[in-house]
C-alpha cells in the first residue's frame, strides 16, 4: 500500500461524512463574520475596539476597563467587559449602538467570502431554508446582504446581536429563534460558522455543525474545540450543493 492509498482511505470517509451532512440539511444556519464576508477587511476591528475605548475614556470611565481590555484588538471584547460590569445599563445600550454603527461603516469595504455568495444561492434555490445566526447586528446583516444582492435567500431570517448580550454565542438563542421562527427540527439543519463559540452554540441547540476555516490556525481552533467537520474553502461545499463529483484527494 503506498502513501497515497493509505491517505485515500481517510480523506474519502471524510468526503463521504460531509456529502451525507449537507445531504441532510434543510435549514442552513450560516454565521455572518467569516462564513460569508470578512466584515472588518477594510475597516479594521482594532481601530473600532480603540474607538469605543476611546469614547468610554471620554466619558470619564478609563477605569472601567482593565489595561489588556484597553488594548484588546476585538471591539467585542470592550462590550462584553462593560456589559460584565453594567449588565443591562444605559450605557451597554449606547455601547452597543456605537459598535453597530461601526460595523454599518465597515460593510461597504467588507471582503465576500470566496464562493460564499454562489453556495448562498444555488441553496436557497435547491429549496434549503437560509438564515443568519451571529453576534453581530442584524442590521449589519442585512445591509451587507441587501448590497450584494442575497437578502431574498435570508429574509426574514435574519437573527443577531441584542441588547441582553448575555445571549450572544456560544449560547445558542439566535440559533433556538432561528429553528423556532422556519418551524425546523434542530436535526435537519446545520450551522456553518469559523468559531468555537459557534460550535458551541450549534452543540448546545442540538444543531449538526460545519466549520469553515479560512486558515491552518483557524482549523486547528475548530479542531480542537471538537468540530468533526471542517472545510478550508466554500468551494467543496458549493460542489456537494450542486450534487458534482468531488475529489476526495482534493
Amino acid at each position: 500500500m503506498t502513501p497515497d492509498t493509505k491517505q485515500t482511505g481517510p480523506v474519502a470517509a471524510e468526503t463521504e461524512n460531509l456529502q451525507e451532512v449537507i445531504k441532510r440539511a434543510r435549514f442552513v444556519l450560516f454565521d455572518f463574520d467569516g462564513p460569508i464576508c470578512r466584515l472588518f477587511a477594510g475597516h479594521s476591528a482594532e481601530t473600532v475596539a480603540k474607538d469605543l475605548v476611546k469614547w468610554l475614556e471620554r466619558q470619564g470611565l478609563r477605569g472601567l476597563l482593565t489595561e489588556e481590555e484597553r488594548v484588546h484588538p476585538d471591539p467585542m471584547a470592550v462590550l462584553y467587559a462593560v456589559n460584565r460590569r453594567h449588565p443591562h445599563s444605559d450605557l451597554v445600550v449606547e455601547l452597543e449602538e456605537r459598535l453597530t454603527q461601526q460595523e454599518l461603516k465597515a460593510v461597504p469595504s467588507a471582503w465576500p467570502t470566496e464562493f460564499a455568495d454562489p453556495l448562498i444561492r444555488t441553496w436557497s434555490a435547491v429549496g434549503a431554508r437560509l438564515a443568519v445566526a451571529t453576534n453581530n447586528s442584524p442590521r449589519t446583516a442585512a445591509t451587507y446582504l441587501e448590497s450584494r444582492g442575497l437578502a431574498g435567500c435570508f429574509a426574514p431570517n435574519i437573527y443577531g446581536r441584542t441588547q441582553d448580550l448575555h445571549h450572544l454565542k456560544p449560547h445558542p438563542h439566535c440559533l433556538v429563534r432561528a429553528l423556532n421562527v422556519m418551524g425546523a427540527a434542530a436535526s435537519d439543519a446545520l450551522m456553518i460558522g469559523d468559531t468555537p463559540t459557534d460550535f458551541d452554540a450549534a452543540q448546545r441547540a442540538g444543531v449538526p455543525f460545519l466549520g469553515y476555516a479560512r486558515n491552518a490556525e483557524k482549523e486547528k481552533e475548530l479542531r480542537s474545540a471538537g468540530a468533526g467537520e471542517v472545510v478550508r474553502s466554500l468551494e467543496t461545499v458549493l460542489q456537494m450543493v450542486r450534487g458534482d463529483d468531488v475529489n476526495p484527494a482534493r
